[in-house]
């Protein structure tokens, strides 16, 4: 056997014994939305306006337990859903989560679930119009086999969303699965034992103990659950990142960045925007010189979140104000509260609406088929508050 035979192995054993997310399963539709799971409003945050279809098709590339299988299919309607895992146990799940949650009910389209290897999805037929890859590649003995054969699979125009781990966020972490691994000695790879062994350890360690400080603020509400702490804290593979390797990683797929997910986070301003000497010192570092700065004096940073595309893929930014003007707007289906002056966004962020605002916003019907310049006139907003909502991504924009 090969070590990476081994290590996927490994892996299955775990969520065999351990399957993950241990979200509860529910007899309803998954609650309020994850705008990186819907069509829609991934491809407006990608590309600043609304695609051309929804009749797509999706990839979940490592579904586990199907928590964001549940969002893919619910946020979803017109699409074609394909699930993959390598865990028979965390599949079997996730097609019972996706039963119970009603959400595979009067679909048009099919919903496969299949137990697969991630680099063997190369021989999934046809390609796909998004990919989602959450917590899977870090797991993985060849991440760039991995990120490859899905990368493979992905259509021209379409929009891969990944999410690994960040090495400087995760040190205590690091420092805990390897502690545990030395108490384990010849039974490590039993699992049960380890979470044993990490319970313990958390008891016996001094309250004011740094890793005990850190899952304490940070994750103690994660890992109330064994499923949760042996993932983090028991798993026989992970690889973390910072962004040297992480774009390195990224070079090897052969498709383009579009950015990270959370962009307020990267911002440099946010940090040292203060200090105009220093602002203007970092004037001279390219984007990935600007991001590593980031993360080195924010050193919370525990993942990273964001999107790829194979090209051809238009981006449209609507400094025109003509072309703003002819659009056809709507609201964005990810919003909490809708109708009110008072709502969420698709970040679950308050947003508070001035009249016109909500009245632009009551006022979109893209079946109507009125423009951006048409509303205005009719609502009393001007062309500065419609490219607002557009860039807060309260609406999403139809050429």
């Amino acid at each position: 056997m090969s070590d990476s035979q081994a290590i996927s192995q490994a892996v299955a054993k775990l969520y065999n014994t351990f399957p993950f997310p241990p979200d509860p399963l529910s007899d309803e539709a998954p609650p309020g939305y994850n705008w990186r799971w819907n069509w829609q409003t991934a491809y407006n945050f990608c590309t600043g306006r609304k695609p051309a279809r929804e009749a797509v098709r999706i990839l979940d590339a490592g579904c586990g337990t199907g928590s964001g299988t549940d969002y893919l299919i619910h946020l979803n309607p017109q699409a074609e859903v394909v699930a993959i895992d390598l865990s028979e146990k965390a599949l079997e799940v996730a097609q019972e989560r996706c039963r119970r949650s009603g959400v595979l009910e009067g679909r048009e389209k099919p919903v496969q679930f299949l137990q697969m290897p991630l680099e063997e999805a190369v021989a999934l037929p046809g390609e796909f119009d998004l990919i989602n890859c959450v917590g899977v590649l870090h797991h993985l003995p060849n991440p760039v086999k991995g990120l490859q054969a899905i990368a493979s699979k992905l259509a021209p125009g379409g929009l891969l969303h990944i999410f690994v781990y960040a090495e400087l966020g995760r040190r205590e972490i690091r420092l805990m699965q390897e502690a545990i691994a030395l108490l384990q000695g010849d039974r490590r790879g039993d699992y049960t034992d380890g979470v044993k062994v990490g319970r313990h350890l958390f008891s016996a360690l001094p309250q004011d103990n740094p890793i005990v400080k850190q899952d304490r603020e940070r994750w103690s509400l994660e890992n109330h659950r064994d499923e949760a702490f042996a993932d983090m804290y028991v798993h026989p593979q992970e690889i973390d990142y910072n962004i040297e390797t992480l774009f390195d990683l990224i070079e090897t797929s052969g498709l383009t960045f579009l950015g990270f997910s959370n962009p307020q986070f990267w911002q440099l301003e946010r940090l040292i925007g203060a200090d105009a000497e220093l602002m203007a010192r970092s004037e001279h570092l390219g984007e990935r010189d600007r991001y590593r700065l980031v993360e080195l004096l924010d050193p919370s940073v525990a993942h990273y979140e964001f999107f790829l595309a194979r090209p051809p893929l238009e981006i449209s930014d609507w400094s025109d104000d003509e072309a703003l003007r002819r659009a056809i707007p709507e609201r964005s289906p990810c919003l909490e509260g809708w109708p009110s002056r008072n709502i969420f966004d698709f970040n679950y962020q308050i947003v508070s609406l001035s009249e016109a605002e909500f009245a632009f916003l009551e006022a979109c019907a893209p079946e109507r088929g009125a423009s951006v310049g048409e509303l205005l006139e009719a609502t009393g907003l001007d062309l500065e508050g419609a490219r607002s909502l557009q860039q807060r991504q309260l609406i999403l924009l139809a050429c």
